[in-house]
């Protein structure tokens, strides 16, 4: 998640949070997060269906121009959308094409002939459309990967769905573990650095550096525990049936628009 869609969506449903500083929120940001994970599905479940080009074709364009449209993105990620994806899926279809059974595809046209090896139209075309599934399922994933934060989605769970807060806060405590965890392995590394620790260049010393973190990663694990579960215990965390939310994210009309817009986008490539 980057810093910049947690900010936009932090000032959505934050009052208190520091407003953006790189223009007006686009309508992905607005959504709640539950909309996003809800609209896409039926498109996923048909692409786990579908054998031809067109279908996950469509679901590419679709999603593509949809996040580049209503989705702050760094220009590192709209590099790898706009030119990574292509040339994953050009990679994808050869590598799918290779290993097409040539009973599938008869007697289609040669493309490339490597020795008793051929490698015919009709099996790139078989690993283009695998290609084109698997990428759209990722973009569709993506609607919401890119333009929602963990924190907000637990909070969706919790108010909409009406998931247990006593699991949904747990999630979420442990979803701070990780930035965390990055803290504390980038202090233990400059603590290493400044005793002049050091086991040598290669592999086996890269394995034998990364095995000298576990130890201290742990220690370091079990005391952040320990203080989170004093502080929830200290607050009567689990006491009561419900909680106080010190911000709600509604799920307004706009996400019911989103919802239907995507199911009929869905079900009329189904009819066609």
């Amino acid at each position: 998640m980057s810093p910049a869609t947690a900010s936009v969506t932090r000032q959505i449903a934050d009052p208190y949070a520091a407003p953006p500083d790189y223009g007006p929120i686009r309508f992905l940001h607005r959504l709640n997060p539950l909309s996003k994970i809800a609209a896409p599905l039926p498109a996923m479940a048909l692409l786990l269906f579908t054998r031809d080009i067109a279908t996950p074709l469509i679901f590419c364009v679709v999603t593509l121009v949809m996040l580049v449209i209503g989705a702050h993105l760094r220009a590192r990620t709209l590099l790898v959308l706009l030119v990574g994806m292509p040339l994953i899926v050009a990679v994808m279809s050869v590598s799918f094409g290779i290993w097409t059974d040539p009973a599938r595809v008869g007697d289609s046209p040669v493309l490339i002939e490597a020795g008793p090896v051929l490698f015919t139209v009709g099996a790139w075309l078989v690993g283009l459309a695998t290609a084109l599934r698997l990428t759209a399922i990722v973009l569709l994933a993506l609607v919401g990967g890119l333009t929602s934060t963990g924190p907000d989605l637990v909070r969706s769970l919790v108010q909409q769905l009406r998931v247990p807060y006593r699991l949904g806060y747990t999630a979420l405590a442990a979803f701070r573990f990780v930035p965390r965890f990055r803290h504390e392995l980038d202090v233990i590394r400059q603590a290493h650095r400044v005793r002049g620790i050091s086991d040598g260049r290669g592999p086996i010393a890269w394995v034998a550096r990364t095995a000298g973190y576990v130890v201290p990663l742990l220690a370091g694990a079990i005391r952040h525990a320990e203080r989170v579960a004093l502080a929830m215990d200290s607050r009567a965390f689990g006491a009561h049936s419900t909680r106080t939310e010190r911000y709600t994210i509604a799920f307004r009309a706009r996400d019911w628009v989103f919802i239907a817009v995507f199911w009929a986008l869905t079900a009329l490539v189904v009819m066609l």
